[in-house]
């Protein structure tokens, strides 16, 4: 699949079928996600592969009941959590460079952006998820100190198609050489 067609055809799937997904298939996703750009090439990210059905459920208990991606986290054979080592990205000699301070959820967004496209390529579906409790994933899944959950997935194989969302124009969202000149 071309990249742009991925990047246009990309959809948040919440609905999996049962089909397993094989190692070779979740070490491609993992492989394109460790390929992404990273502050000074720190690469600050780890990532959890979730296979075991009690985890997935204790993960999905930490949405909450109106988080509509938390069924996905159990019927998807596969969850992805992404965590991020802390005080890496964004630092030199120790010290933050930028008033934006530890860059790991940019960097991580980068990796899960990579992981997701490559997964879609592959005819799996994901959906970034980011509203939980990240405390209590950590805590499920023995993430040691210096190190924070930032984001999870469900990979597998989409039980429907969603339908394609409107984009706004780029009249809308570009401006040239200062903010609000079209």
């Amino acid at each position: 699949m071309e990249v742009l067609e991925a990047i246009k055809t990309r959809r948040s799937i919440r609905k999996y079928k049962t089909t397993p997904v094989d190692d070779k298939t979740i070490g491609l996703v993992l492989e394109a996600a460790r390929w992404a750009p990273s502050w000074a090439n720190t690469q600050c990210w780890r990532f959890i592969v979730v296979r075991d059905t009690n985890i997935k459920s204790e993960l999905a208990d930490v949405l909450g009941a109106n988080n509509q991606a938390a069924g996905a986290l159990i019927e998807a054979p596969v969850v992805i959590v992404a965590c991020a080592e802390l005080g890496k990205s964004g630092y030199f000699n120790g010290e933050s460079v930028t008033e934006k301070g530890d860059w790991y959820m940019f960097d991580v967004a980068l990796a899960m952006q990579n992981l997701v496209l490559a997964a879609h390529s592959l005819g799996l579906g994901t959906v970034h998820i980011g509203k939980f409790d990240a405390k209590l994933v950590a805590d499920i899944l023995q993430v040691p100190e210096g190190f924070c959950v930032v984001e999870m997935t469900p990979l597998g194989y989409p039980e429907t198609k969603p339908e394609v969302k409107p984009r706004q124009e780029l009249s809308e969202i570009v401006f040239y050489d200062k903010f609000g000149i079209r």
